[in-house]
């Protein structure tokens, strides 16, 4: 797994000011292919936002339904009919200020910075973003590690303590606990106190318990829920099981949250399934809940001091360049990354 540590220089932070970044764009909905490099204007902040160089870019399933533009449900809640609105893909970020807006209070020009760019674009050298959208990156984590936290992490921390409040002698079941969110969903639940048992296929599973993970399961192999122990909360991230068989899995008066959704066609993606589990959990003693991750500022203060304090180590797979943005979906989309994929665009922008 690579964790090297992209670190500003001096010339870098003082770069002579350009007018164009390298970035990459997408014209329309779709894959891979959509996405092609391009020169584009370096943005200029307004008031209250901050220009960040971005040293690394997070890449994970978020980024691949805004790409893709799937389910279609997201196009109607204001995401772009027909093309994205946002040009520049990317989610979550970790880089240098470059500059700010007036009225902007927390940063200044050579601090380091991790936070979500929704509706800026991360893959790029440059990218614009709210106060409020960023915090300061911990000391003790690369720029590449930090880039791998805001959205996952975030997720994970909803689902886990939230939505499900796990507590301390709880069993837990985490589907998908390879992945992203799974990675700190087991780190978190750990954290909290609860026996933990993750899902994973073949190739993920010593990395599963080397998150902490008290058990696995080959999903490859066996059947979580074929006469195993009933689980006090399961995580769903993977998002492929039927409600029955989920059911089949939880005690009682278990609590399942439904954290990601991939298999129900274009249109809702995997959210029927999330809105028929609110709807039978009135009918039944067991809680069938799922949430929205939304980011604001106290959650990110909050996620950047967990991985500060240790509490969770965000896990990196690999690095692609801002050129290989195709090739870092393609090995997405073959879902053998474990943890993060992060994108490392240039630190010195190109000659305008």
């Amino acid at each position: 797994m690579t964790t090297a540590t992209l670190e500003p220089t001096t010339a870098a932070l003082n770069a002579p000011a350009t007018t164009t970044m390298r970035a990459i764009v997408q014209q329309r909905y779709g894959h891979a292919e959509v996405l092609t490099p391009a020169i584009e204007p370096i943005p200029t902040p307004a008031p209250g936002e901050v220009l960040v160089r971005v040293m690394a870019a997070g890449l994970d399933r978020g980024v691949w339904h805004m790409v893709a533009g799937k389910p279609y449900l997201m196009r109607v809640m204001g995401f772009g009919l027909r093309r994205p609105k946002t040009r520049i893909p990317g989610m979550d970020l970790a880089g240098v200020v470059q500059a700010v807006g007036s009225g902007v209070t927390r940063f200044k020009a050579g601090d380091e910075v991790l936070g979500t760019a929704i509706g800026a674009g991360a893959f790029a050298e440059f990218a614009k973003l709210k106060e409020a959208q960023l915090v300061h990156k911990p000391a003790n984590l690369s720029f590449e590690q930090a880039a791998a936290l805001p959205v996952s992490a975030l997720a994970a921390l909803k689902a886990v303590r939230d939505v499900a409040k796990v507590q301390a002698g709880q069993q837990v079941l985490v589907i998908g606990a390879g992945g992203g969110v799974g990675s700190y969903a087991v780190q978190i639940a750990k954290a909290l106190g609860a026996t933990v048992t993750g899902v994973a296929s073949t190739g993920k599973l010593r990395h599963v318990l080397a998150l902490g993970a008290d058990h696995v399961i080959d999903y490859t192999r066996q059947d979580f829920a074929d006469d195993g122990p009933r689980f006090d909360v399961i995580i769903d991230i993977a998002g492929n099981r039927t409600l029955r068989h989920l059911r089949s899995a939880l005690k009682p008066r278990g609590t399942l949250v439904i954290a990601g959704g991939e298999n129900a066609g274009n249109w809702f993606g995997g959210m029927d399934r999330q809105i028929r589990a609110m709807l039978l959990s009135a009918f039944t003693r067991q809680k069938l809940t799922s949430f929205v991750s939304i980011v604001n500022l106290p959650a990110l203060k909050e996620i950047a001091r967990l991985a500060e304090d240790g509490v969770v180590t965000p896990v990196v797979d690999r690095t692609f360049t801002l050129e290989q943005t195709p090739e870092a979906f393609a090995y997405l989309e073959s879902a053998k990354a474990c943890g993060k994929i992060v994108i490392t665009p240039s630190t010195v922008p190109q000659q305008g």
